[in-house]
């Protein structure tokens, strides 16, 4: 496991969802060097078990896979009993599990509105209420939305909604999380070199334009994850960080 210069993170215990790939994973492994016990939870458990592993062969203190669709709440509080059960309290969680659909508005119906909002809002939304449970005073919570809850393209309706959703969430649950000595705050990515991006339809037609000088990797939003998530951020509440290499300036 490469070296980072900081070890901001040794002995808490910390939860990414969606951490089987792409900016899960790098997050994931972020937190990792930095000396946290990592919780992967994925929908897919085989995959999540191999992120795992992979780590541990870096070097990681601790990891463990669970396997957890978050648009259900029953598998989100298994999840998170679960994670202070092996590893004993629970100090961050990062939201970063997500779902894109690609429909027009015509073609919508009410399941893939529901479909969509049970990942990428209810899931947040989970996961905050079950962290407010058991996290001490001094955790952190970090919710992945996307630039898209600012400008966004055709077809992805609900994705743009739930995401613009999720910073709203972020405010609510900094408001409610300052009494508790949680901070809560959320992180904007643009286009990042993942499977995600190259897969999308919208790019693939050239329906949305890629500056590839404007493409992050994933190790970019890990990095910005990580400072919000740590003490450095103390003072950092309710905020919305915008990742994206200046993309959205060009939008």
């Amino acid at each position: 496991m490469p070296a980072v210069a900081s070890r901001r993170f040794v002995n808490k215990v910390v939860i990414v969802t969606g951490a089987a790939s792409g900016i899960g994973l790098a997050t994931a492994r972020r937190f990792a060097q930095e000396g946290a016990r990592v919780v992967i939870a994925d929908l897919h458990l085989g995959q999540a078990q191999t992120a795992a592993e992979q780590l541990k062969q870096e070097g990681a203190a601790d990891t463990l896979a669970l396997a957890c669709d978050v648009s259900n709440e029953e598998q989100v509080r298994a999840c998170v009993a679960q994670a202070v059960q092996v590893f004993g309290s629970l100090d961050v969680v990062v939201n970063n599990a997500g779902l894109m659909t690609f429909k027009a508005i015509t073609d919508l119906t009410g399941a893939d509105w529901l479909k969509v909002l049970g990942v990428d809002l209810l899931g947040s939304f989970y996961f905050i209420r079950e962290a407010f449970l058991v996290m001490k005073p001094g955790g952190s919570i970090v919710n992945v939305s996307s630039i898209h809850a600012v400008e966004t393209s055709p077809l992805v309706s609900p994705y743009a909604a739930a995401k613009a959703a999720v910073l709203s969430l972020t405010r609510s649950a900094a408001i409610e999380g300052s009494a508790r000595g949680i901070r809560v705050n959320a992180v904007l990515p643009g286009a990042v070199n993942t499977p995600m991006l190259w897969e999308n339809p919208n790019i693939k037609s050239g329906a949305e334009q890629v500056d590839r000088s404007m493409v992050g990797e994933p190790e970019d939003l890990a990095a910005a994850v990580a400072f919000l998530a740590s003490a450095e951020a103390r003072f950092v509440q309710g905020a919305a960080l915008v990742v994206d290499g200046g993309r959205l300036g060009h939008l």
